[in-house]
């Protein structure tokens, strides 16, 4: 069974301005099948995870090119850039829009090269794993800023319940979780034992996978929090300058992402590290070592990993829509703190996220910092699991977590 992905719209449409389409994202996301859907009958596919495919990659690019000849699927094109000077000669002389589409799972380095030499030609897509709406089988479109628009998801999707949401957050958005048989601890086992055996002792060069192992875990335990790369590198038992590197690592790769904190000349004593946020709840909850949804929603826990799948969701939402993510947050060092916020037009919109059902107008005392941005403050309000969206006061609402 196949999940239509929102993403499929964005990458006819840059089929049409590039010559070539490069879609990124971390191993088992869907895009290869997401690529393979949409390709017509004249498209070739070819994989470098294939060892001769690899081999003639890298050995002779040219023979290559003339052995799956564009139109063509590359999967797993970090194999091989030696690929890439030849890739720009053929966009360059037949200029055709589309004819090579590419996927990369962990690009690392390879990213400056592939924006040195295809720029202007090539579209670079990121891609994660299913959304809320696509599970459900409902639009998309990026989480805004709008009450009119929060008001129609609510008025279209059917409520979803507080067991429903943490078994999702449990399960992830892997889509093998959601179209055939599926065993989560099997799944998420075997998908690390790939991403440390395959791309990051071969492409990240980490001679350690056991510590890297840890490293990973010792993030899980921090996501939606601030990130302190001495407390983090002492917990993992990697020095500083290995846990920065490492942490690159994973956020190239999409597993993780950093929200960065708001910053404006007029605000003074912010705080100014990031925010850590898993991806994947699903990963993050395998690697803390949860055993259910149940006991995963009644953990100390359970705050961090509802803010960590709500801020995911708001992501996805702007990556499915091909565009970037606009998402701040807000910390100072007299503690007040916001969530999340998004700027658009000049404006700033601010959510708190909480687990509850009735979080309280409390939750929004802190948005009044922002009135020193000289920003206008659009609406904003308590992302929740509420039943609707209802008003808070004139300009905020409570907002459920499953209409983003």
């Amino acid at each position: 069974m196949y999940i239509r992905r929102h993403l499929e719209d964005v990458i006819l449409r840059a089929s049409e301005m590039f010559p070539v389409v490069m879609v990124t994202g971390p191993r088992q996301v869907g895009k290869t099948t997401m690529l393979q859907a949409l390709a017509d009958a004249k498209r070739t596919y070819v994989s470098l995870d294939a060892p001769l495919n690899r081999e003639m990659a890298r050995e002779d690019p040219a023979l290559f090119l003339q052995r799956f000849p564009p139109p063509v699927l590359i999967d797993e094109f970090q194999y091989a850039k030696e690929l890439l000077p030849f890739i720009k000669i053929y966009a360059d002389t037949q200029k055709r829009n589309g004819d090579v589409w590419l996927t990369g799972s962990q690009m690392f380095q390879m990213m400056k090269q592939v924006s040195e030499s295809l720029a202007g030609r090539v579209a670079v897509i990121p891609m994660q794993g299913l959304s809320n709406s696509e599970i459900e089988g409902q639009p998309g479109g990026e989480f805004k800023g709008d009450p009119a628009d929060w008001m129609n998801r609510a008025r279209t999707r059917g409520p979803q319940d507080l067991k429903t949401v943490f078994g999702r957050i449990f399960t992830g958005s892997m889509p093998r979780a959601y179209t055939g048989a599926f065993d989560r601890e099997m799944f998420y086992g075997s998908y690390l034992d790939t991403y440390l055996q395959r791309d990051i002792r071969d492409l990240a060069q980490v001679a350690d996978e056991a510590a890297f192992l840890r490293f990973m875990t010792a993030c899980a335990a921090r996501t939606a929090g601030q990130m302190h790369y001495t407390e983090l590198a002492r917990d993992a038992g990697v020095d500083v300058p290995t846990a920065k590197q490492w942490l690159s690592v994973l956020q190239t790769s999409g597993i993780v992402t950093l929200i960065e904190p708001y910053y404006n000349n007029a605000l003074k004593r912010l705080v100014k590290s990031p925010k850590l946020y898993f991806m994947d709840t699903g990963l993050c909850a395998y690697l803390t070592r949860w055993d259910s949804a149940e006991t995963l929603e009644v953990s100390a826990m359970n705050g961090a990993i509802f803010e960590t799948y709500a801020v995911s969701e708001v992501i996805k939402s702007y990556y499915n829509a091909g565009k970037r993510p606009p998402v701040f947050y807000y910390r100072d060092a007299d503690q007040r703190e916001i969530d999340l916020i998004l700027e658009a037009n000049n404006t700033l919109h601010p959510f708190e996220i909480k687990k509850s059902a009735a979080p309280g107008k409390a939750s929004i005392r802190h948005f009044s910092a922002l009135q020193k941005t000289n920003k206008q403050i659009g609406a904003g309000g308590v992302i929740c699991m509420t039943d609707s969206v209802y008003p808070i006061d004139h300009q905020n609402s409570y907002v459920p977590v499953w209409v983003i």
